[in-house]
């Protein structure tokens, strides 16, 4: 008989002993069992080794998104904001420019008003301005602003409205327009107050304020061109200002373009 070859099985020996001392137990795996639970032991690890990579990369890329997102918003309100400003300055330098075209136009139309007036004093029978009962070099003569400082004419002189009125701006005076004698310091049911100056060449100036003022002068007092009949002390005070030659209202501008 041919001998027996027997082959030799590895195996290892497990042993669970109780901490009491009862229900020990004895197992006996082979190798290849072992071997199997220590591959499977090792890709349970890497799987789980894998699933954290994958879960702390997700974090990175979603925080990353995040914060891309939040500098790509304040970029886009950053931009919005130079743009909302970027309209603002477009739309005031619209407005300055239009601006800039009323003052002109309303400088031809002061300029055609006069040319108008003084067509229209002409063929009236009147005088022009340089021969109507004096010149600008005559101290008497009512060329003068009737106010010191800044005043915008709101309302132009006309058959209806024989004066003009003036809004003042700032705060300044009521000044006498001429050298003359105050004949009138009163009021009436539409001016709070009214001094009229006789200039004595034919020439009356009225200086009428619906508001409330206290006046500087007296009647029959004696005053140069510029002096001080009122003091304005606040302001949007309105003046109307009246010129009368020879018994008839005409336009102030008139008199105060023989000045200039």
């Amino acid at each position: 008989m041919k001998p027996r070859k027997h082959r030799h099985k590895e195996s290892f020996s497990v042993l669970l002993i109780s901490n009491t001392g009862q229900n020990t137990r004895h197992f006996h795996v082979s190798g290849f069992c072992m071997r199997l639970i220590t591959v499977f032991v090792l890709l349970v690890c890497g799987a789980f080794g894998w699933l954290i990579y994958e879960y702390t990369s997700s974090n990175e890329i979603t925080g990353n998104y995040v914060n891309a997102s939040e500098s790509t918003d304040e970029e886009e309100a950053f931009l919005e904001q130079l743009a909302e400003q970027e309209r603002l300055i477009q739309q005031l330098e619209e407005e300055r420019d239009a601006l800039s075209r009323r003052n002109d136009d309303l400088v031809s139309e002061n300029k055609a008003l006069l040319a108008a007036a003084k067509t229209n004093m002409g063929s009236n029978g009147a005088s022009t301005v340089g021969d109507i009962g004096g010149t600008e070099d005559d101290p008497a003569y009512p060329s003068r602003y009737p106010y010191s400082t800044t005043g915008e004419v709101s309302e132009k002189y006309s058959e209806s409205h024989p004066y003009v009125s003036i809004d003042t701006q700032d705060e300044g005076d009521v000044v006498a327009a001429g050298s003359g004698t105050i004949t009138m310091i009163g009021s009436d049911d539409t001016y709070a107050l009214i001094i009229e100056i006789e200039h004595g060449n034919g020439y009356r100036t009225r200086y009428m304020l619906p508001q409330s003022a206290e006046p500087l002068q007296e009647k029959g007092a004696q005053v140069q061109a510029g002096t001080t009949l009122v003091l304005i002390d606040t302001n949007n005070v309105q003046l109307d200002y009246q010129v009368i030659y020879e018994e008839k209202p005409i336009d102030p501008l008139i008199v105060f373009e023989a000045k200039g």
